[in-house]
């Protein structure tokens, strides 16, 4: 009887649940509300750039700018590079072609010497004489000798002198001009001397005649 009664009394462990609790639960469906976000610009009002924008655009016509310089200057340098050859090469072309030519028996370095010192040696003569005879006959005695010591090298120079002067018609016509009176002066020289030596001989030979007449005679 007693162990009746304790069996009764007796709890579960685990408390009993009514039917209805055990019965599965249904999920209502949830209706998702649309969260409204702060807009940023309304469709109203019109765009409007930021500073960052305007700098940026700054910024790019800067690199415009500054790259449209740089080839400008690249441009240049190029260009004064070229310049630069082209004028080198003609130079050296130039001072080439008044050189004699090879199979000729003309050589410059003694020549040029030559006329140095025939120069040197007019100035000497006309160390005491007035500025004019001391600039010209210096001038005249290099300028003679250099065609008498190196005619190929001189017949060069003045054919590149000339093709200068062909650029400036006045002062062409004046070379030339100069270039006759010049002959012309050279041509009446000839002719004076050449009248003066047979005036010299005439005499030499008539008191030749007469001093063999009068020795002939004073035998």
């Amino acid at each position: 009887m007693l162990t009746t009664l304790l069996k009764w009394n007796r709890k579960p462990i685990y408390d009993d649940l009514p039917l209805s609790s055990t019965a599965p639960t249904t999920k209502q469906p949830t209706t998702n509300t649309p969260v409204s976000l702060p807009s940023t610009h309304s469709s109203d009002s019109p765009y409007r750039p930021t500073p960052t924008d305007r700098l940026a655009v700054q910024l790019g016509y800067a690199r415009l700018a500054l790259y449209k310089q740089a080839t400008k200057a690249e441009d240049a340098v190029n260009s004064a590079l070229t310049s630069t050859l082209r004028l080198e090469h003609s130079f050296t072309s130039t001072i080439r072609s008044l050189a004699p030519p090879k199979e000729s028996s003309e050589r410059l370095m003694p020549g040029a010497l030559y006329v140095l010192v025939a120069t040197m040696a007019g100035s000497i003569i006309t160390r005491n004489r007035n500025i004019v005879l001391r600039a010209s006959i210096p001038a005249v005695i290099g300028v003679g000798t250099a065609y008498a010591v190196i005619p190929l090298t001189m017949k060069n120079v003045g054919d590149l002198a000339w093709s200068y002067e062909e650029r400036f018609p006045v002062l062409a016509d004046t070379h030339l001009r100069t270039k006759a009176r010049i002959e012309r002066f050279l041509e009446t020289g000839k002719a004076h001397t050449s009248m003066t030596l047979g005036m010299v001989q005439d005499k030499v030979t008539g008191a030749r005649e007469k001093v063999e007449d009068w020795v002939k005679k004073g035998r």
